[in-house]
């Protein structure tokens, strides 16, 4: 049961790490494009705080679903930077 929870934990860090990671690309491509400076700064500190939220949240449940979610955020930035390193190539 317990390595169940710890997939789930993984599972929301891959989602969250990729939510976060591909928004980062979104706000780069608004400051090269001229974009709305107000929305981006918005997104860049609610993406922060959303990251920040969820991983305080895993960190209440203790050490290994912390480590697990985090891990899964480490995944997800492999995945998002691999995809937009041939995006942006």
């Amino acid at each position: 049961m317990q390595n169940l929870f710890l997939a789930l934990w993984l599972a929301a860090g891959i989602l969250a790490g990729i939510l976060y990671f591909m928004s980062i690309w979104w706000s780069a491509q608004r400051f090269a494009n001229d974009g709305g400076l107000a929305t981006t700064l918005a997104v860049a500190v609610l993406r922060l705080a959303t990251l920040g939220g969820l991983l305080v949240l895993a960190s209440f449940q203790g050490a290994g679903p912390l480590l697990a979610m985090a891990l899964g955020v480490v995944l997800a930035r492999f995945g998002v930077m691999r995809r937009f390193r041939t995006v942006a190539s």
